[in-house]
């Protein structure tokens, strides 16, 4: 006598996070050698795929996206994506390989990871008690006020972090990272304390760029390769530049820091990429 199956439904697990959003990083090239392949129709239609896949007013794409052009030999475009569902960022991907132009779109590099608040940006307790280190009277109108306008900081500052808008400065830079193992400069070992310390020290730094650059940093652990990745945006790029030199000298990233692949581009509409790429006219 044959087995049953079991056909009842299987429970329907969620993927969405308890908190935050998932984010994906896609860096791809066009071949050249297939795209001289496709017949003169073909290439019509799967430009205009490309563009209705990627456009932005479309109601299947993810919460957040944005494309980009990649300077340099080791893409030619980009895409940046975040949702609460992973398979929806992950359906964007798949459409652009199973469309008219997939044949001829290869997948370079990709990072997969999660937005997070950073166990070092301070709660209103933190704040209130760093307020009372400074020697500022609890009961006073001054502390009252700080400790109010913090809160409603802390609040848009942990909104940012978990379900960001992403800017429209054109000058863009992606890049992995790591924090070091190593036996005199292990970054795990470390107290909160100190990392705390050195973390303060680094924001110190980007604080100084405060209206040229900002930054995402989502978390890879347990889901990549590497542990973190960073996304700048700038008002101009010499700004990238400026920030990643200032910011290599804090002991945050001189001592503990190991950095990935940068790329580094401009955002671009799908039709501005297939422009620049020769691609479509």
């Amino acid at each position: 006598m044959g087995s049953v199956s079991d056909s009842s439904p299987r429970p329907r697990i969620s993927l969405e996070p308890e908190e935050g959003w998932h984010c994906q990083h896609w860096f791809y090239r066009f071949n050249r050698v297939r795209l001289r392949t496709l017949a003169p129709a073909e290439h019509s239609d799967g430009c205009r795929d490309f563009c209705q896949t990627l456009d932005p007013e479309s109601r299947d794409l993810p919460a957040r996206i944005q494309t980009f052009l990649v300077m340099g030999h080791k893409a030619d475009f980009g895409i940046m994506m975040l949702d609460p569902d992973p398979l929806k960022l992950d359906r964007v991907h798949q459409r652009l390989l199973a469309g008219l132009l997939g044949p001829a779109i290869e997948p370079m590099w990709s990072f997969v990871s999660m937005t997070d608040v950073s166990e070092y940006l301070p709660t209103v307790e933190d704040y209130t008690e760093r307020l009372r280190q400074e020697g500022l009277l609890p009961g006073s109108e001054e502390f009252a006020h700080r400790v109010q306008q913090y809160g409603k900081r802390y609040e848009i500052m942990r909104r940012q972090r978990l379900q960001p808008d992403l800017p429209n400065w054109p000058a863009y830079c992606f890049y992995p990272m790591n924090k070091r193992r190593l036996p005199e400069a292990n970054w795990f070992l470390l107290g909160f304390e100190e990392r705390d310390r050195l973390m303060r020290e680094h924001g110190e730094t980007g604080l100084k760029f405060a209206g040229q650059v900002t930054q995402l940093v989502t978390v890879g652990i347990g889901l990549d390769d590497w542990e973190w990745g960073v996304t700048l945006w700038a008002r101009n790029p010499q700004y990238l530049k400026d920030i990643v030199y200032q910011m290599r000298f804090d002991e945050a990233s001189a001592r503990y820091a190991e950095f990935g692949p940068f790329y580094t581009g401009y955002l671009a509409t799908p039709k501005e990429i297939l422009r620049q790429c020769r691609v479509c006219g």
